[in-house]
């Protein structure tokens, strides 16, 4: 199938799908004798494959380094594995420190409910901070 094809096909773009190619994460097409790209319908898949690696957080370098894996014929099942751990890690400690930005931002705002902004000294921006 074309570019245009594959970029319908898969809910993405002509100009991302050249980006992939040349970075590696797409194999460069066949052409046909008229020089378009000719892709298989095994690029669905791995398109497919890279957008559920994205929805995960993985990037773009650690999803070519998978690919890569699997394109040599070895299972990357385990690096994947290893890679969806650390993602978990690096999200539960996003999480901690939204809990405690929540709670800094929860008191300064309990301070400021009941406070008269009028009665905010002149030398102070602002002493809800």
């Amino acid at each position: 199938m074309r570019i245009g094809e594959l970029a319908e096909a898969t809910g993405t773009t002509t100009k991302t799908l050249r980006f992939y190619e040349a970075s590696g994460l797409l194999p460069l097409a066949g052409r046909t004798s008229a020089g378009y790209r000719d892709y298989g319908d095994d690029a669905i898949a791995r398109l497919d494959f890279i957008r559920r690696g994205r929805a995960a957080g993985l990037t773009l370098a650690q999803i070519r380094d998978i690919l890569t894996v699997r394109d040599t014929g070895d299972a990357p099942c385990g690096q994947v594995r290893q890679r969806l751990a650390q993602q978990l890690d690096a999200i539960d400690a996003q999480l901690a420190g939204l809990h405690t930005l929540r709670a800094t931002v929860a008191q300064l705002h309990g301070s400021a409910v009941n406070a008269d902004p009028d009665t905010c000294p002149p030398e102070q921006v602002c002493r809800y901070l």
